[in-house]
């Protein structure tokens, strides 16, 4: 399971602060943290905060100053995106994200390639995010398409099928879930699958307990990466549970004191 650590984005109140008045203490704090905590890549996202691409490139080299862990350059924007992978001082990257639209398309799966980076594909379109499993599979299948014949191969494309907030959007969490089960089937070997899944809980009152149980039935349906909270102790218990569970894992008595181990010992 890739888990990606969703903390140092300016939608947070106190990276918001951070990124605008250029303190690295923050940033570094949370790097740190998600890093001992085992996290495989570090999205960094300015979001609405600013939209200089040096920014971006600042929020990458204070990110790599404090630790080695990859990083997801976080940006629908490509002229941030480039900015964010040039920052970059040859660990591996992760491009964060292309849509299926054929603007996104053609300037985001580029760069991806130019840098030798992974690709997360979001697979909304012209017509928004949909609502439905067949058009999410149709704009994976048009993204995975595009990555491929630009030659990424399949192990460095992820598809993410949108996951929708279950307060207000209810049905949306089973078609998520049945749009993974069809992403798997897109090649052999399939692409990576991966949600933000803070999405599911936005504004719930029992917000830990929906992600850790949607993670589990998402691991299950074929989903294979998060961007998530890797500081919740129950969340990395039920990833490692869940691993045993699908036989991903071999079990022991001692399976989470050694899946703590393996990701640094920071659950």
């Amino acid at each position: 399971m890739i888990l990606i650590g969703e903390r140092i984005n300016a939608g947070f109140k106190d990276i918001g602060r951070a990124i605008r008045e250029k303190a690295k203490e923050p940033i570094q704090e949370w790097a740190r943290r998600q890093a001992a905590a085992g996290a495989d890549y570090l999205d960094l996202n300015i979001g609405a905060v600013s939209k200089d691409p040096k920014d971006m490139a600042w929020l990458v080299g204070v990110v790599q100053e404090a630790v080695p862990t990859p990083i997801a350059v976080d940006s629908t924007q490509p002229e941030i995106l480039r900015a964010g992978l040039e920052a970059l001082d040859g660990r591996p990257a992760l491009v964060n994200s292309t849509t299926a639209e054929d603007k996104k398309l053609a300037k985001i799966v580029p760069l991806a390639v130019e840098y030798g980076a992974f690709l997360i594909g979001v697979v909304s379109d012209e017509q928004g995010s949909p609502q439905d499993v067949a058009r999410r599979v149709e704009n994976a299948a048009k993204i995975f398409a595009a990555a491929t014949e630009a030659g990424l191969t399949p192990d460095r494309i992820f598809l993410d099928p949108i996951l929708m907030p279950i307060r207000f959007m209810q049905d949306q969490a089973k078609k998520v879930l049945e749009a993974i089960r069809e992403f798997t089937l897109l090649s052999d070997p399939p692409p990576h699958i991966s949600v933000g899944l803070s999405n599911i809980c936005s504004e719930a009152k029992e917000r830990r307990l929906l992600a850790r149980t949607f993670l589990v039935m998402a691991m299950a349906a074929g989903l294979d990466a998060a961007i998530c909270n890797v500081l919740d102790e129950e969340l990395m218990a039920a990833v490692a549970t869940a691993k045993v569970i699908l036989n991903r894992e071999i079990y022991s008595d001692d399976y989470l004191k050694v899946w703590k181990l393996r990701r640094g010992g920071g659950q």
